[in-house]
């Protein structure tokens, strides 16, 4: 069995928030995710990339500004 870690954002009194919808309101939640084995790989990667591109911590990526290299900087590495 494998757990996944997700990285989140408190809000300003310090109270953890996760964007997902339950049905349940004003109870207290304990929030555990355990994945089988038996995911292939590929699962894994998706499962990896999805849950980064909704990190907040990455969001200064899609800044412009961070637009710092072209097609044209460096030269080819061949080996």
């Amino acid at each position: 069995m494998k757990a996944i870690e997700i990285n989140s954002k408190t809000d300003k009194n310090g109270h953890l928030r996760i964007d997902y919808q339950l049905d349940k309101s004003e109870r207290n939640v304990r929030i555990l995710i355990l994945l089988e084995d038996d995911l292939s790989e590929l699962d894994e990667e998706k499962l990896w990339m999805d849950s980064i591109s909704k990190n907040p911590a990455f969001d200064y990526l899609n800044d412009p500004a961070e637009n710092i290299y072209s097609l044209e900087d460096g030269e080819p590495y061949n080996d």
